[in-house]
């Protein structure tokens, strides 16, 4: 019987602030699903802070102080340490080392095709010889991050799917050249519920983006949220409350297609017995804006209410916060200590380990 291949889970978010509900639906959310998943033999989460910096590299205290905030949230949304190793990028070397190696396995045509990374200049305003070289090389980096665990399963928003296949092709180039088997292709990990695959900002736009200001975040307090989602985005041919409405890419809706429970409307609207019977009214006229937002307040509050509480509990005390990414980064800093040192005897650049085996004596290096 073949030997089962074991379940390895790697995924992370750029400090660049405080991460909101788009991470959460998008990302957050399997997480917490798969570190209670026995089947999983490891789960590493990685702020990646060395990422952070190729396009923030003249604002570091924002990195420096994003850390921690991500780190937070990490724990308010239900990360357990007992069960996820929750690590700093730039805090474990061996990450960098396998970066330079596979600078070697992928060209610039390459890279200048991969889309997220199109759509990522365009988004910072990057253009031509403008574009620091770091950012550029961000796709290499990220298949450093991921095969160092020999990661298995990668759960990102489906935008990150061109970052991912270019992760498998370098896995296999790898593979290939030095003639072993040493690094893992990863699968992408999506949401079932179509909405989270890409949750719009509240504007109505296709990405929820801190750039462009239009985001909830974990950490908002009630009367933010409230303002947030009572500007929201709807149907702009919604004029009057008898106007039929369009649920298709109205914003309020979408949300409610990632939050709402089973139990919402018995809560807060119980006039209705779920959301298709309130999209239905919405369509046919006659169920105003508000009242649905009003709606998608309270289901939102509800979610957050907790995280908010488990909040205020970590900021009161950042001495458990540090000592999670402490232990976090040292079991990660182990783990890709192993697959560096694979990687290094199929490139048969393992020279003092190789001179010690071949002379029968220990080199101290």
């Amino acid at each position: 019987m073949a030997e089962q291949k074991k379940k390895i889970m790697l995924t992370g978010d750029r400090p660049t602030g405080r991460l909101h509900i788009g991470h959460y639906v998008g990302s957050l959310r399997q997480r917490l699903e798969l570190q209670d998943d026995p089947s999983y033999e490891k789960i590493f989460v990685m702020i990646a802070d060395a990422q952070a910096l190729t396009d923030n590299f003249d604002d570091p205290e924002k990195v420096r102080e994003s850390v921690f905030q991500v780190a937070v949230d990490y724990l308010s949304v239900g990360l357990d340490p007992a069960k996820t190793y929750m690590f700093i990028q730039s805090a474990v070397p061996q990450l960098h080392e396998l970066t330079v190696y596979y600078m070697n396995l992928v060209t610039v045509s390459r890279v200048q095709r991969n889309p997220t990374v199109k759509q990522e200049l365009k988004l910072r305003g990057f253009e031509g010889e403008s574009v620091p070289v770091g950012f550029f090389t961000y796709p290499i980096s990220q298949a450093s991050d991921i095969t160092a665990f020999k990661a298995t399963i990668v759960p990102v928003g489906e935008d990150q799917e061109p970052m991912l296949e270019q992760t498998r092709e370098i896995v296999r180039s790898f593979n290939r050249t030095y003639g072993k088997e040493v690094l893992v292709e990863p699968e992408i990990y999506l949401p079932s519920n179509e909405a989270c695959l890409r949750l719009p900002g509240t504007d109505g736009q296709a990405k929820m983006s801190k750039s462009l200001g239009n985001t909830i975040y974990l950490s908002d307090d009630e009367e933010t949220l409230r303002k947030k989602v009572m500007s929201m985005f709807t149907d702009p041919g919604h004029l009057r409350v008898d106007d039929p409405g369009k649920v298709e890419g109205n914003t309020v809706f979408t949300y409610l297609d990632a939050f709402v429970k089973p139990d919402s409307f018995e809560k807060y609207l119980p006039e209705y017995k779920d959301l298709d019977e309130l999209k239905a009214h919405y369509r046919r006229g006659g169920l105003g804006d508000v009242k649905v937002k009003k709606f998608l307040f309270a289901v939102l509050n509800e979610f957050l209410t907790p995280i908010r509480e488990k909040r205020a509990y970590y900021e009161a005390h950042p001495e458990e916060v540090i000592r999670v990414l402490t232990e976090g980064t040292q079991a990660a800093r182990e783990t890709a200590a192993e697959t560096l040192a694979d990687v290094k005897e199929a490139m048969r650049i393992d020279y003092f380990k190789g001179w010690a085996e071949q002379y029968g004596e220990e080199f101290d290096i």
